[in-house]
């Protein structure tokens, strides 16, 4: 009898060692939690279910929207009006709240239905959910991940659910094969079957991000772990994965990792690259059956967007991709994070790679109006006759549809300023002069004073009929963290301007500290409340003429816009608010860096707008 390989021999010693280490670990975190009182995770997420079981039968009824949250699912329903949301997560500072409900937006009557639908999936965000017409209509959802109300416990997900819409029936499929448990993940569905990209997972001791590719046959339920030939994206999470139906093709644009470099210091990257997941061509005498895939690096092109990550994605006709959003984290040093929110509005053209800036249009009821002036006046004059002249001006509009990619090369060129809440966008139009085919684009510019929604990450967009809907998300205030329940929704081929739904409303928002605040938090709430202080100051208090920060106030502040975010509020009025903040440590003789300057400043604008 040979001998063992050595090399195997160690490689299966060392596995034992750290299923004996994981093991001992959940002993150990089991029993901290008891002496907590707080509940083992997995039976949690039992009595969750046992909870679902008990439903019953189906139940619709109307309701308000959803609470806010962020990471929850946003799909169009394949055969109705409807928008279907799945889950999500909400966190108020010393709570998370997780949830597991369903709701139906009915489109035409602007109206929200709860849907109850027992035995369904057990509480969860950052997963991924898809719509097929496949049988009648189905949702499938993968992955995603469940916290306790401290957040000292996570759980992720690996299980595969699908909604029968006809039939409004959940079920629970288990198919061996498929991806281990994860969040963060991207899912997407190409004709009949389904593909699950990337994410990570955590266990609050270690992490692990991924990169591997799994296909799941919609007809057969099988998933098979695809081995794409090429050089593929590098592990990642919170990346944009958006299909091609037509070409067999899905893209991976950006994303977000994490690597150790040393005991509890970590290096956080935003990737900036691109590649496509094309089905190889088989070759002529070939048996084999089975689809060959392939990874290929696109060059991308256009205007950009700046390094992010948490976009959000929707994939509209003609092989374009919108994307909202996102977050960058810049690092101050090993401990500090300023993290950056966005609120541009990009278009992606997949078949180039080519990215525009995308700058809303306004509504055409000016152009509109000197047409139909032209009109009468070449019919008054006897020149022209209405029909001929309608007929010149149906063929001035295939002209413009021909100078779109001229405007929005033009687009491409500018750079992409950001966003504040409500701006002021000059928009020069090119109109095309019935039957010459010249371009006037003086008369045509337009002022416009566009609503844009805030800025945030994480938020849910689905597309029905043309039209982009997007619901929530995340961004922060300092050391809050803001979950939104606003609602808008945009037409993805025109892009003129954004409608409001559902109004961000501040007073929705809750948040209470954590009782385990560190050190530096604690000198934060009181700087906080030095500030609050110094806006709230009592004429009659008897400590006033004694205390000389009291005498600072913010009467000669910058006006706040009607439905301006505070977070935009403070980056149009910045200069005002670090020169507050300076004065206010220069009168207690004390020195304060850069960085901490902006921040306090952010504060005492938060505290002054009554937030």
């Amino acid at each position: 009898m040979g001998k063992k390989n050595k090399k195997e021999s160690k490689g299966k010693g060392k596995e034992k060692t750290e299923i004996k280490a994981e093991k001992k670990a959940e002993k150990r975190s089991k029993k901290d939690l008891a002496e907590k009182g707080e509940e083992d995770i997995e039976k949690l997420i039992a009595e969750f279910q046992e909870q679902d079981r008990r439903k019953g039968q189906v139940v619709e009824e109307k309701c308000p929207p959803p609470s806010p949250r962020c990471n929850a699912s946003l799909v169009a329903h394949p055969e109705r009006d409807e928008l279907l949301m799945f889950g999500g997560e909400y966190f108020t500072g010393n709570k998370m709240f997780v949830y597991n409900d369903l709701y139906a937006y009915q489109i035409k009557k602007n109206e929200w239905l709860r849907v109850s639908v027992p035995n369904g999936p057990p509480p969860r965000s950052a997963h991924q959910a898809v719509t097929v017409a496949h049988q009648g209509g189905q949702m499938w959802i993968f992955g995603g991940e469940f916290s306790s109300h401290t957040q000292s416990q996570f759980y992720h997900y690996k299980d595969l659910w699908v909604l029968h819409l006809r039939d409004k029936k959940w079920e629970q499929i288990k198919a061996p094969g498929g991806p281990t448990a994860r969040s963060g993940h991207r899912m997407v569905a190409v004709k009949k079957q389904l593909f699950v990209f990337g994410g990570f997972h955590d266990n609050n001791r270690d992490y692990k991000y991924f990169n591997d590719i799994y296909s799941f046959d919609l007809e057969t339920y099988t998933w098979t772990l695809l081995a794409p030939s090429g050089t593929g994206p590098s592990p990642r999470s919170g990346c944009v994965f958006v299909p091609m139906p037509d070409a067999n093709k899905i893209v991976v644009y950006g994303g977000y990792s994490k690597e150790r470099l040393k005991k509890d210091v970590d290096k956080g990257s935003t990737h900036t690259d691109m590649f496509v997941l094309t089905q190889e061509k088989k070759r002529e005498g070939t048996s084999d059956s089975a689809p060959k895939w392939k990874w290929q690096p696109v060059k991308q092109t256009g205007g950009r967007p700046s390094p992010r990550s948490g976009m959000s994605v929707a994939f509209v006709s003609g092989n374009k991709a919108l994307l909202f959003g996102g977050v960058y984290d810049e690092e101050e040093d090993e401990e500090e994070l300023e993290s950056v929110f966005y609120n541009e509005l990009w278009s992606l053209d997949l078949d180039k790679g080519k990215w525009f800036p995308v700058q809303l249009r306004g509504k055409r009821s000016a152009v509109a109006e000197r047409r139909k002036r032209r009109k009468l006046k070449l019919d008054n004059e006897g020149n022209e006759n209405v029909a001929d002249d309608g007929k010149k001006c149906e063929e001035g509009d295939d002209e413009m549809d021909v100078l779109q990619e001229a405007v929005e090369n033009v687009l491409e060129i500018e750079a992409a300023a950001e966003a504040d809440g409500i701006f002021k966008v000059t928009v020069a139009q090119p109109t095309v002069t019935a039957g010459s085919g010249s371009v006037d684009a003086e008369e045509s510019t337009m002022d416009v004073d566009q609503f844009w929604p805030s800025r945030r990450m994480n938020t849910a967009l689905a597309v029905r009929d043309g039209v982009m809907y997007m619901y929530g998300g995340i961004y922060e205030e300092g050391d809050k963290q803001i979950t939104l329940n606003d609602f808008y929704s945009i037409d993805a081929n025109k892009l003129d301007e954004w409608s409001v739904l559902i109004a961000e409303d501040r007073k929705l928002q809750v948040w209470q500290d954590s009782d385990d605040d560190d050190d530096d938090a604690k000198a934060d709430n009181k700087t906080k409340t030095e500030a609050a202080a110094a806006v709230q100051v009592d004429e009659d208090d008897e400590e006033t003429d004694s205390d000389e920060s009291m005498e600072i106030t913010f009467d000669d502040a910058p006006d706040r816009r009607d439905g301006e975010g505070i977070l935009d509020y403070f980056d149009r009025s910045q200069d005002y608010w670090k020169q507050k903040a300076k004065e206010i440590y220069e009168e207690d003789g004390e020195e304060i860096s850069e960085r901490r300057l902006l921040r306090f400043a952010k504060e005492i604008c938060e505290e002054a707008c009554g937030r």
